[in-house]
């Protein structure tokens, strides 16, 4: 379903920079796949000496902000204990199990999780992850800190072997990680007069099934077109949303920085991607597949399939980091869908045609300039 995979092209053809990250992962000696997408469900894993389990990382468009990894975890079996300097946000692709998570000298806390459970261990908290099921093997993707942090230190025994405890990141409730949340509405710090609602959690059980979502689009669709929410898990600086997209919409153009991973939940369609003054870059999706936009391109999302589409998606910016999108007139990280190139609109529009899928977005006046 997915687009052929391409490489992002290294400017001038001169080699990648070897990173403390890179370097990091390189010594980590398991699969790394790259591009512009992966296809979460089949990505190839292998023994994961460090987590005692089968892993892969997932490195998209050359970026070292956030990364990804997948792990399995074979029938009844369970990881290593594990403990780590950067943040993470895990969701189920397959099966189902449970975590136990810890600071030394407090008590362990068991929760349980299935395919669709959204969750983060906090901060610097041992965690293990146990298959509860004994005849087939549980998958789950993991979006991290890790390059930020890696390359911020430099230090490998400091990231892993490091006491500290963030009390104020986690207290052992009895119900830290129950399916309990709370919206909560902010002021974004850069910009004045404009709102964000957040819904504050530990845990998703079912993201697919998640129903706190709202009408809170801020001009980003055309009217009626999406139900989103955004949502902070863990006390973390890593933030995300929900997004549901009716079928025959597309979302505006916009760009940001890089990092934020979307996972496709449910629904076909395709996104594009581009750097300003540059050809467009297609990703086609279906359930499993995750991408992530280059830092500052220009990127929008089509619903051609005929049942609406949910998408996840981890980025920085939550509770913790402001981080706001302007329009067109102010910062130029939108385009109004009058001031696309009308060759966008055209090929949704065939794309919808070939899908027996009806067209719902309202009619365009194109002003001269375009993006």
């Amino acid at each position: 379903m997915a687009s052929e995979r391409k490489e992002p092209v290294q400017a001038n053809g001169a080699p990648p920079l070897e990173t403390a990250y890179t370097q990091w992962q390189r010594e980590e000696e398991i699969p790394k796949h790259s591009g512009w997408w992966a296809d979460l469900p089949t990505v190839e894993v292998a023994p994961w000496k460090r987590m005692g389990c089968l892993g892969a990382y997932v490195n998209l468009a050359n970026q070292e902000s956030l990364d990804a990894y997948v792990a399995e975890i074979v029938p009844g079996g369970k990881t290593h204990p594990q403990r780590y300097l950067y943040e993470e946000a895990i969701y189920v692709l397959k099966g189902r199990g449970g975590t136990t998570v810890w600071y030394d000298g407090t008590p362990k806390q068991t929760f349980e999780w299935q395919e669709g459970s959204l969750f983060s261990p906090p901060l610097n908290c041992w965690r293990q992850h146990f298959n509860g099921d004994g005849n087939q093997a549980t998958r789950f993707v993991s979006i991290t800190t890790a390059p930020h942090m890696i390359n911020l230190f430099r230090d490998r025994n400091f990231i892993y072997d490091n006491p500290f405890t963030f009390a104020g990141r986690y207290r052992p409730d009895h119900d830290y990680f129950s399916a309990a949340g709370v919206q909560k509405t902010y002021t974004l710090p850069d910009s004045p007069g404009r709102h964000r609602k957040i819904w504050k959690t530990n845990f998703i059980p079912d993201v697919l099934h998640f129903e706190h979502l709202t009408d809170h689009s801020r001009g980003m669709y055309a009217p009626g077109a999406a139900l989103s929410v955004h949502f902070n898990l863990a006390e973390n600086t890593m933030g995300g949303h929900i997004a549901d997209q009716k079928p025959g919409y597309y979302k505006k153009a916009h760009r940001h920085g890089p990092g934020a991973h979307l996972i496709i939940i449910r629904g076909t369609g395709y996104s594009l991607q581009w750097l300003e003054g540059q050809p467009r870059e297609r990703v086609d999706w279906k359930p499993g597949i995750v991408f992530s936009p280059p830092d500052m391109w220009y990127h929008n999302h089509f619903v051609t399939g005929k049942e609406p589409a949910r998408l996840l998606a981890v980025h920085w910016g939550g509770e913790h980091i402001g981080v706001s999108r302007g329009t067109e007139k102010n910062y130029g990280d939108q385009i109004e869908y009058e001031d696309e190139d009308p060759e966008i609109r055209q090929e949704f529009e065939n794309d919808c045609k070939k899908n027996g899928v009806a067209v719902q977005m309202p009619p365009v006046v194109y002003r001269s300039n375009k993006s």
